[in-house]
């Protein structure tokens, strides 16, 4: 098994589009790229922190390479936007590929590469590739969110649902 760590904005909309995929064992949302060790949501959403809300992938890079989770990534953000993703605004929200292997670093760069050629876009691709830092898992009314209470994260989620249909139908 191998790990995926991405972020783009709230982590109860990065869950769902993966929870289900062959090979994924289990997806968690959590917290990384920040000082404090094992931060709550309360503590993140200050901003001082330093965290931006993940989701950690264990997958099986036989049935799921890194490669289709990097271009299904792709596809549940805003490229483009640095400074939160729909709804969510802030550094906390912030969209970066976090790398655990150089391997994963190389596919991760060509990927964002490749998009830029593509001219999907035409702003500039802002998200960032960073080496993995500690990943702590959410309190456990964050997890698998979208399964828990489907009517708020639909509400939560319509500007995201919306640009990514736009975007990438």
């Amino acid at each position: 098994m191998e790990r995926a760590i991405f972020a783009g904005g709230c982590f109860w909309c990065m869950v769902q589009p993966f929870d289900s995929l062959d090979g994924i064992e289990r997806v968690t949302s959590g917290y990384t790229g920040g000082h404090l060790d094992n931060p709550s949501y309360e503590e993140v959403l200050t901003h001082t922190t330093g965290h931006t809300e993940a989701v950690e992938i264990i997958f099986d890079p036989l049935i799921f390479p890194y490669e289709k989770l990097v271009e299904i990534y792709w596809q549940q953000t805003d490229p483009t936007d640095a400074l939160g993703q729909f709804e969510d605004r802030g550094d906390n929200y912030r969209p970066v590929i976090f790398y655990t292997s150089e391997a994963q670093r190389v596919i991760a760069e060509k990927s964002k590469q490749n998009l830029v050629n593509s001219g999907r876009f035409t702003q500039p691709i802002v998200t960032t590739i960073e080496q993995a830092t500690p990943f702590w898992p959410a309190e456990d009314y964050h997890q698998a969110f979208y399964r828990k209470d489907a009517k708020r994260y639909q509400l939560s989620s319509q500007k995201r649902h919306k640009f990514l249909k736009e975007k990438w139908s």
